[in-house]
């Protein structure tokens, strides 16, 4: 792979303690890459980078929760918001994937989303 196709995929995650990154234009496929690297070493990965127009529809605070941006991004995404996306927002307001699943995690208990496929998430 070249560097001009390497620098035009558009979501990029790492882990800072192995220095291994992915990147892809899948947002979802960064999900299946922290899933894989957080079930063998333990570690969390941070967004490098995460495609504009893919957020393009969040138009909240920076400090917005994790339901407003779910709302924000809903309108967007026929069938849900891919994980990945939302997860990338949420980076960009400084959480990382862990933290991001934590918070997916406690609004789906609280009954604030619902997931109607895999990966994939909407607002009540």
């Amino acid at each position: 792979m070249s560097r001009s196709q390497r620098d035009a995929e558009a979501f990029v995650v790492t882990c800072e303690d192995c220095a291994v990154e992915t990147r892809t234009d899948d947002p979802n496929e960064t999900v299946a890459f922290y899933r894989r690297h957080r079930s063998a070493t333990g570690h969390d990965v941070v967004w490098e980078g995460a495609d504009a127009a893919a957020l393009d529809g969040l138009d909240v605070p920076a400090d917005a929760d994790l339901a407003a941006v779910v709302r924000a991004l809903d309108g967007a995404y026929e069938g849900g918001v891919p994980l990945g996306v939302v997860a990338a927002a949420m980076g960009e307001r400084g959480a990382t994937m862990a933290e991001t699943f934590e918070a997916v995690h406690d609004l789906r208990m609280t009954g604030g989303l619902y997931e109607p496929r895999d990966d994939h998430l909407r607002p009540f």
